[in-house]
């Protein structure tokens, strides 16, 4: 089943987050970032077992223009990471809301990811940034 992005929530920094019932949230980053990243030649994901805060650093990718850090938008603790993805970066960018999720973190505060925008805030922000 394809994941509904209009149901997701964003950062600003353009992670996205489906936060599941079961209080884990899965990130990813939006398809407008890997456009804006362009040709991604690397991705370095964090631990299993991590605890992040809202706004850590979680790991970064790297295209052939930039080196952008990925932000963790909620905090908790990462349960799992996507260690197919490093290996399969163009799948990330025909898919970044399926395939691409890249880590999945047991939430603290599941109430963060209210703060976070809605997909129309988000798509805002995306058009005016261009």
């Amino acid at each position: 089943m394809a994941r509904d992005t209009s149901k997701l929530r964003y950062a600003e920094t353009h992670e996205w987050v489906d936060a599941g019932d079961d209080g884990v949230a899965t990130i990813g980053i939006s398809a407008f970032a890997i456009e804006q990243l362009n040709d991604l030649v690397y991705m370095d994901l964090p631990e299993v077992g991590k605890d992040v805060a809202v706004g850590d650093e979680i790991g970064e990718v790297e295209s052939v223009k930039a080196v952008s850090p990925l932000y963790s938008p909620v905090s908790g603790q990462v349960v799992e990471v996507h260690t197919e993805l490093p290996d399969n970066l163009d799948n990330l960018k025909e898919d970044p809301y399926e395939f691409g999720w890249i880590i999945k973190i047991k939430m603290t505060d599941a109430s963060e990811v209210e703060k976070l925008m809605d997909h129309a805030a988000y798509e805002k922000q995306c058009s005016e940034a261009g």
